[in-house]
């Protein structure tokens, strides 16, 4: 299953890999030198630069690393169980449940939990908000799996649920305040800043766990490329694997929409870029594959926001700059084929 590639490409996202987080701990929108950075790194001496360097890009370096790895095996999971090569995370309706969540929380305060009223507790009810609306549709999606065995059925389903979140999203926003849908839009732009160092355990706990099971099931998703017939003669149970593959994807997305916001086209180019790099097909392979070049890309769009004066540009806008061509380059190239 591993077409030829030069040895050297193995290792060129796990080279890749270091050199963005060290672009990501010394590049920001305030000038630190190299060697100050690298102190401040190892010894917190209480100056601005320590502080910047352990409170801010270090915790935000490594929720890129966790988010990005997350969202590309979340797509390279839900490309194989739905046999569709543009099969995203946000295409099921999780992204836009955790959105219909959050929009509770910020556009209908009153509808939000008591503690919305102060700063930190504002935050914990939105974050709190959108997990719970992640996690409905991911149940509502379960119980449409045992009707709609097929495949395409539940991915049609998952794209309806899309539509019907943004609906609602929609007409919350038609009746909020101005206040409520500026803090929307923000959280709506994809953004890293809200994790913390407090924070940050908690959030690569939720990300590992789920992480760790889908590496598990690298045997099952190698079975499921040879079709479902197939996979049922080897012994591999369709219907409990899809769901049991489709509720880790969904925790993952859920963990990182919900403290980090939409972020989209990860789950869609990590794992396409993965195939033709690497040229292999085997999920025991792809899998970390996957997972180091989410996390490249999603680094990597963390990096251009800093070059704005004084302002940081969310990851959330750059992503969909790498992955539109890439979902342009498949159409074009799936109607190749069928010419």
């Amino acid at each position: 299953m591993m077409r030829r590639r030069h040895p050297l490409l193995l290792f060129l996202p796990l080279l890749l890999l270091p050199l963005l987080c060290l672009a990501a701990l010394l590049w920001g929108s305030v000038d630190i030198p190299a060697a100050e950075a690298w102190s401040a790194l190892w010894t917190d001496d209480g100056s601005t630069a320590a502080y910047i360097v352990r409170h801010l890009r270090l915790p935000q370096m490594a929720s890129a690393v966790a988010a990005g790895a997350a969202m590309g095996v979340a797509g390279l999971v839900m490309q194989t169980v739905f046999d569709n090569p543009l099969a995203d995370p946000s295409l099921l309706g999780i992204n836009a449940g955790a959105a219909v969540g959050a929009a509770v929380a910020m556009l209908l305060p009153g509808a939000a939990l008591p503690f919305l009223g102060t700063a930190t507790g504002g935050y914990v009810a939105t974050m709190l908000c959108a997990a719970i609306g992640a996690v409905m549709v991911t149940a509502l999606l379960l119980l449409l799996s045992a009707v709609l065995t097929d495949a395409f059925r539940l991915l049609i389903a998952g794209v309806m649920l899309s539509y019907i979140c943004g609906a609602a999203v929609s007409v919350m926003g038609f009746f909020a305040s101005a206040e409520g849908l500026q803090g929307y839009m923000l959280w709506g732009m994809g953004d890293l800043t809200g994790i913390t160092a407090e924070r940050l355990p908690a959030f690569l706990t939720l990300v590992a766990i789920p992480l760790l099971l889908l590496f598990a099931r690298a045997k099952a998703l190698n079975a499921m490329l040879l079709g479902e017939r197939y996979a049922a003669n080897l012994g591999v149970s369709i219907r409990r694997e899809r769901t049991l593959l489709l509720l880790l994807s969904a925790l993952l997305c859920a963990a990182v929409t919900a403290l980090c916001g939409p972020i989209g086209f990860i789950g869609l180019t990590a794992p396409h870029l993965t195939r033709f790099v690497h040229g292999t097909h085997s999920h025991f392979a792809l899998l970390p594959l996957t997972a180091l070049w989410g996390a490249c890309l999603l680094l990597a769009a963390t990096l251009p926001g800093h070059l704005l004066d004084g302002r940081t540009l969310p990851p959330g806008i750059v992503t969909p700059l790498v992955g539109v061509p890439v979902v342009m380059v498949l159409l074009l190239s799936q109607r190749q084929r069928m010419q």
